[in-house]
């Protein structure tokens, strides 16, 4: 399995691999020898911006001088729009210098952090000096683009002389970055931790894998280089974690723009899929892996043996339970593109360990360029349904209808129906990350899907601003409860352009309503834009919380996990931060909750007809708060479409003070079970059939506040 995804890679043409600078200088500096001259501008420029993907900023920033050169001895001054892009890439060069000699070599918890100031000050200025003199250069032509007014600010920013000394006109007004909230200061401690892998786009599980009580990580990034391995770290439960990726067996599992975990065998121990191709085309006909978890902190690659061996390209899947056996299956969404049609793929599970392709049977052999996959059971018929993010086609609200009609059994056809246009879900045009989440606590599934368009980051500008643009904006959905939703996104405050990659929920501040946490960006370096944080106000509407939280990381955003790693009863985040192209690397960050004085209920849920993680059960917490009954509903899963959260259930209760009852919902049987003489700030195991809830005493800790010194992962690129 290993050597195939190896030997994909190695045949594979660097020149239809958008991602593959380095190797393709050399094959468009041939082409340049023999290309007319009307074509050698528009190679160089190529060149260059390999160059400058590939972190070579000298050789870059050398053929931009001879780009000049050459149109000065031609006498010639290209149009507008690339004079721009010209002296747009060059100040890109000044900029990820600066960012080089700062922000990763001098790494530290305020880096990139937007609004950038305190240790986010660049010590080296020099990068960004040039920087500005260049973007200034070029507002001064053309004052209109927004995308050099945005670069300008935030390059002031680095020097620590924003706002003062920005030129008025071109200032973007501070205001316009603050908080609607004050949410406290979250600190990152990645680098504390031995969690700050630096490395490029990736996803992250966060799930307790040897049920030690303590919440571990595996971590991916994207490339097929021996560099950008799949990597585990256990936690030791005392603030640190230990990297075991070569004793868990991973060593060589490599790729993977994205991770989902589930339980294929029903031992309880979460496994994982690998996902890999993204974005790649026919280079991208890769298959994923599934890893069992060993129970032991150990995983074996199953895939050729569990039957789900697949060349297409991939980054997102779901696992559930479709037809109700109590096994679960997996729904992988496939990218088609031009003639690379490759439909999405339905792996029935067998019980036996293996699985059977089922998606033609089942009508879920669908073709789209899908970026996202969720599961929920909207209509609340027990039986779970799947949204699909088509990148830029219509979005597919598939409903579970059960067996065909001449077919009782679980093993039969299955009937999907897409009910999105009659459910009133018609958007965004352009759309990357989607999810089902109660976010309103009235016990309904209610949909999120976030936007992926933009001409560049001057659309970010325009949109903070308050100008108009037509770029994609992100779509939330409440649920009627009557097989309809209705589009809220303006009156909830989500309606903005969030050009969102990975994506996360939970509560971080206790107060029992859902938040959500989005990775931004694409492969350009020119595309620095914060990663957003977002607090539900009572379920009302949502309150932009990014520069209070602390949680503007202006590098490239992928997957988000949120879980309560020093089991202190709040949730913490970790977010994989880095881009695509290949020096895009930037270390990851781990948010540590600072605490709200919320009380909270943790629940590890486990099936004995339903799955034995329990993913798709249902649980509503009635708890009596300020002497008023409130209820709060989570379903089990892994949270969105681009990293996992821990299928555990951490719950915040405000400040509730007793829980009168914990209602489970149990899918395979459709019973409702009851449980009562729970306590807040408790952890408890609820087994189904068991009345009593049992209590698990998990040992809180502290995460260091102090670097340690091996913490930082120094990965080269």
């Amino acid at each position: 399995m290993i050597a195939m995804v190896r030997e994909i890679y190695d045949k594979s043409d660097p020149l239809r691999n958008p991602f593959r600078s380095r190797d393709k200088v050399p094959l468009l500096r041939a082409e340049l020898q023999d290309a007319p001259v009307e074509k050698q501008l528009g190679l160089k420029m190529q060149i260059a911006l390999c160059l400058l993907q590939a972190g070579q900023i000298d050789e870059a920033l050398a053929e931009y001088d001879d780009i000049d050169r050459r149109l000065q001895l031609l006498n010639w001054e290209p149009e507008p729009a690339l004079q721009i892009e010209l002296m747009t890439g060059r100040a890109m060069c000044h900029l990820r210098r600066g960012e080089v000699a700062n922000c990763l070599l001098n790494h530290n918890g305020d880096s990139c952090i937007f609004p950038i100031k305190g240790g986010g000050v660049h010590v080296k200025p020099e990068g960004s000096r040039a920087a500005v003199e260049v973007l200034t250069n070029l507002l001064e032509k053309y004052p209109r683009d927004l995308r050099a007014r945005w670069l300008l600010n935030i390059a002031y920013m680095t020097l620590g002389e924003y706002p003062d000394s920005v030129p008025p006109k071109l200032l973007i007004d501070p205001k316009r970055f603050e908080s609607d909230y004050d949410i406290t200061r979250f600190h990152d401690v990645a680098g504390n931790v031995g969690l700050a892998i630096n490395e490029l786009a990736g996803g992250v599980v966060m799930e307790d894998f040897d049920h030690d009580g303590y919440l571990d990580l595996m971590i991916s990034a994207w490339g097929f280089e021996a560099r950008d391995q799949l990597r585990v770290f256990r936690s030791n439960g005392d603030g640190t974690f230990t990297e075991r990726t070569d004793q868990a067996g991973l060593t060589g599992i490599v790729g993977g723009l994205n991770l989902r975990q589930g339980d294929y065998n029903n031992d309880g121990f979460a496994d994982v899929l690998v996902l890999r191709g993204a974005w790649l085309d026919k280079e991208g006909n890769y298959p994923f892996s599934l890893l069992r978890n060993n129970g032991d902190f150990t995983f074996t690659d199953v895939t050729e043996e569990a039957g789900v061996l697949r060349f297409k390209p991939s980054q997102t899947a779901v696992w559930f339970d479709f037809n109700g056996d109590g096994w679960l299956d997996i729904f992988v969404a496939n990218e088609s593109a031009g003639d690379n049609v490759k439909p999405c793929d339905l792996f029935r599970n067998n019980g036996d360990g293996t699985f059977t392709e089922v998606a033609a049977a089942c009508g879920l052999d669908l073709v789209g360029f899908f970026k996202g996959v969720a599961v929920g059971d909207f209509n609340r018929d027990g039986r779970p349904d799947l949204l699909l993010s088509d990148r830029a086609g219509p979005k597919r609200l598939l409903r579970n209808d059960g067996p065909a009609s001449h077919d009782r059994s679980t093993t039969g056809a299955w009937v999907f129906t897409d009910v999105a246009e009659e459910a009133g879900i018609d958007g965004p045009d352009f759309s990357f990350p989607c999810w089902f989440w109660d976010y309103d606590n009235d016990g309904w599934d209610d949909i999120l899907i976030s936007g992926y368009g933009l001409r560049d980051v001057g659309d970010v500008a325009a949109d903070y601003m308050g100008r108009p643009t037509s770029a994609s904006r992100a779509r939330l959905y409440r649920n009627n409860g009557d097989g309809t939703f209705t589009n809220v996104s303006r009156e909830a405050g989500v309606s903005k352009v969030l050009h969102t990659m990975g994506a996360g929920f939970g509560d971080l501040d206790n107060d029992g309503w859902l938040d959500f946490y989005l990775g931004t960006g694409d492969p350009d370096f020119s595309t620095l834009m914060p990663n957003r944080m977002f607090r539900n106000d009572g379920g009302k509407r949502f309150q932009d919380v990014t520069t209070s939280g602390g949680f503007g990381q202006l590098q490239k955003g992928h997957g988000i996990a949120f879980g309560d790693l020093d089991n202190d009863g709040d949730q913490d985040i970790y977010s994989v931060v880095g881009g695509a192209v290949e020096s895009d690397n930037y270390p990851n960050q781990l948010f540590e909750n600072p605490g709200h004085g919320n009380n909270w209920l943790k629940l590890m849920l486990e099936g004995t007809r339903t799955n034995r993680v329990a993913i798709g059960a249902r649980v509503k917490v009635v708890a009596l708060e300020n002497g008023a009954e409130r209820a709060i509903h989570r379903t089990v899963t892994a949270g969105a479409s681009f990293g996992n959260n821990p299928l555990r259930q951490e719950i915040g209760l405000g400040k509730a003070t007793v829980i009168d009852r914990v209602e489970v919902f149990w899918p395979v049987t459709g019973k409702t079970q009851i449980f009562r003489q729970l306590s807040p700030n408790q952890t408890y195991r609820l087994v189904e059939g068991k009345p009593e809830a049992e209590i698990v005493n998990l040992k809180s800790f502290s995460l260091p506040k102090t670097p340690s010194a091996d913490a930082s992962h120094h990965h080269h690129h």
